[in-house]
């Protein structure tokens, strides 16, 4: 009797498959967009030119080859474009490989205000649908330390984390594409904060509640008076941890 299943891969294939998804990424300006896009929200080619501080003429060279490639995808509405990161998978890429990427010092910033962006950043902010930064990591520890999440073969959240974001009125879909929990390496703490359908639950979450809000067009989230409350009562937090250097 015969049988069927996965057809193998042909390893010449996914190599040159490889190859061409490391070439669109192999540019600073095709970066530093996959890096503001990681904010989970569609852009237009004229803001993410802004943000790269590049001509319109030439986001839209990249942003064309980025689609054209796989990475991206795009929306019209009228006569407007919008660019967005494929899906979950490619975000999830883009954080590993800026974690994996070599840490040298900060060049200082030429501005106040670009100084003030990258500390906001580093202190929290999205990871596509899923929070990271310091604050990020330190909600990952702290539940962690309560027992709501054990790393053993996981991380796998616990009965006690399953009440805990019941109590919260946290939803989390099932999803058969998605793991429950996964760790994602912060590319600014260098260690995990939470991913995956908790991850992103409990980020839409805090934006809905108001206990965290985007900081203009960027990544950048604030925790807001009411979100320092809840997480410092839920998980121990302290309001120094929570609030930004200089705030």
């Amino acid at each position: 009797m015969s049988t069927t299943g996965p057809v193998p891969a042909d390893p010449t294939l996914v190599g040159s498959d490889l190859a061409a998804m490391a070439r669109l990424l192999a540019d600073g300006t095709r970066a530093t967009f996959c890096l503001a896009l990681l904010d989970g929200r569609a852009w237009t080619p004229t803001e993410l030119a802004r943000h790269a501080g590049v001509a319109p003429s030439t986001a839209t060279e990249h942003l064309n080859t980025m689609v054209a490639g796989g990475l991206l995808v795009q929306e019209r509405q009228g006569r407007h474009r919008y660019v967005r990161l494929a899906d979950q998978q490619m975000a999830e890429l883009i954080e590993t490989m800026a974690a994996a990427a070599p840490v040298r010092p900060a060049p200082a910033a030429r501005t106040l205000s670009a100084d003030s962006r990258r500390r906001a950043l580093a202190h929290a902010r999205t990871c596509y649908d899923h929070l990271a930064g310091r604050v990020g990591v330190a909600i990952a520890d702290a539940m962690t330390e309560r027992a709501l999440v054990e790393w053993e073969h996981g991380p796998r959240l616990t009965p006690g984390g399953e009440r805990w974001l019941a109590e919260l009125a946290i939803d989390v879909p099932a999803s058969a594409k998605r793991p429950a929990l996964r760790p994602c390496l912060d590319w600014t703490e260098r260690r995990p904060h939470l991913a995956g359908a908790v991850g992103a639950a409990l980020c839409g979450h805090a934006l809905d509640q108001g206990w965290i809000r985007r900081v203009g067009s960027s990544r950048a989230v604030l925790v807001t008076p009411a979100g320092r409350d809840v997480l410092a009562a839920r998980l121990g937090l302290s309001a120094e941890l929570l609030t930004p250097a200089g705030n």
